[in-house]
């Protein structure tokens, strides 16, 4: 921590993040688990949250409250590249008919920025905000084949590779392996791999100087559209919307 910097603020902020997927609701041991602290401390920064309305409290669980949006749409709402990537993303939406998706790389996770949805009765689990471990879902691929291929393996080497259907790769040579044919390939692209029945293909969005600064992406339903039409049909429009938004970065 910089000598400026706020201890307190930074531990409130630990808190927060471990809230996500499968975490709606956490308690004090919790919180202190998770983070590190002292359950003593994490309880005051649970209660300042409080609050401050970020969180609410039930008597043994907190979970957090609407007010929590605003800090990620604070992000959305300002930065460049969701604002940038959103008349894409719904352009290549109504062309594709499938919903499409932009994410970023955060860490070891591919975080979901913008999300245009199609309307369905059935559609992918991804939504605004979701995180999915990068070296499992196509974006995330995409957005690690950018990467020198010792930083990936330096970057994986202590992730949780666990398997979520039977065609999850989970032994890090092989990951590492399709994410080498990413980078080769020039997109990501997984079959039932982290949802049984949903199939996904991304591109990378490269800026002018030929980085990829995100992902560009769109998940079908296995059973409604083949693995033939998601290569020859769906692939070269991801390929164009996702040039027009790099131009643009």
């Amino acid at each position: 921590m910089p000598s400026e910097g706020m201890a307190g603020l930074a531990k409130g902020l630990a808190i927060i993040e471990a809230f996500g997927p499968g975490r709606a609701q956490m308690s004090v041991t919790d919180a202190a688990n998770l983070t590190g602290m002292w359950p003593a401390t994490a309880r005051r920064c649970l209660l300042t949250l409080v609050d401050l309305g970020y969180l609410a409290f039930d008597g043994k669980f907190y979970r957090p409250t609407p007010r929590m949006v605003r800090l990620g749409t604070a992000y959305l709402d300002t930065a460049p590249l969701p604002v940038l990537a959103q008349p894409h993303a719904t352009a290549a939406r109504d062309e594709i008919g499938e919903s499409v998706s932009v994410a970023v790389l955060d860490g070891t996770d591919a975080l979901f920025v913008v999300r245009v949805e199609v309307q369905r009765l059935v559609t992918a689990a991804v939504r605004l905000g979701t995180r999915l471990p990068a070296w499992a879902s196509a974006s995330g691929r995409v957005l690690l084949a950018d990467l020198p291929e010792q930083q990936v393996r330096d970057l994986l080497a202590d992730a949780e590779l666990a398997a979520t259907t039977p065609n999850t790769l989970v032994d890090l040579e092989d990951v590492l392996a399709r994410i080498a044919q990413t980078r080769e390939d020039g997109y990501g692209y997984t079959d039932e791999e982290l949802e049984l029945g949903i199939r996904t293909v991304s591109v990378p969005v490269r800026d002018a100087a030929g980085r990829t600064r995100a992902a560009m992406s769109t998940a079908v339903l296995a059973a409604r559209v083949t693995e033939t039409e998601t290569h020859e049909r769906i692939l070269p429009l991801l390929h164009a919307h996702a040039d027009r938004l790099g131009k643009q970065l």
